[in-house]
């Protein structure tokens, strides 16, 4: 096993992975992969989170960010949130980027890398399609929507 089977998974270069919910296992094969940082943006489901992710990373001596995006109601603030962290994460950290299935990560890094990597927004549309092709969603494609003006003026 290693990170590049945690489910939606996606490396986008060498220090960072974009996935869906990583299982006990997968986050013991992060530490051994050298990561150094766990992003969660998922909120806390019974079915679909691990008991104590938090506590695990932890014990397994990587740093454990949580903002837990409401599905239905992510905010501009949450973007923030993710946004300042990933400016001040370190260069040569490896970063694993995760919510339940690579949805809200993929919006957010999207976006991100529009504003803080010079993407097109059609580079960061395609780069969510690996994901989101087929999908609707409203209230997501008005965020990315509204976000995605406020950064192209």
């Amino acid at each position: 096993m290693s990170t590049s089977d945690i489910y939606n998974a996606i490396t986008v270069n060498d220090t960072l992975l974009l996935s869906g919910q990583p299982t006990e296992d997968q986050l013991r094969d992060a530490e051994s992969e050298q990561f150094t940082s766990v992003i969660n943006l998922a909120t806390y489901h019974p079915q679909r989170s691990l008991p104590d992710e938090a506590g695990l990373v932890k014990s397994l001596g990587m740093t454990y960010h949580h903002i837990p995006v409401d599905w239905g109601n992510p905010t501009v603030a949450d973007f923030a949130k993710f946004e300042n962290l990933m400016v001040n994460m370190p260069t040569d950290e490896k970063v694993l980027v995760h919510c339940a299935a690579n949805f809200r990560v993929t919006a957010f890094y999207s976006l991100y890398a529009q504003k803080h990597l010079g993407w097109s927004a059609e580079q960061a549309e395609n780069f969510r399609a690996k994901i989101w092709a087929g999908s609707d969603d409203p209230v997501w494609e008005q965020f990315i929507r509204d976000v995605g003006e406020t950064l192209n003026g």
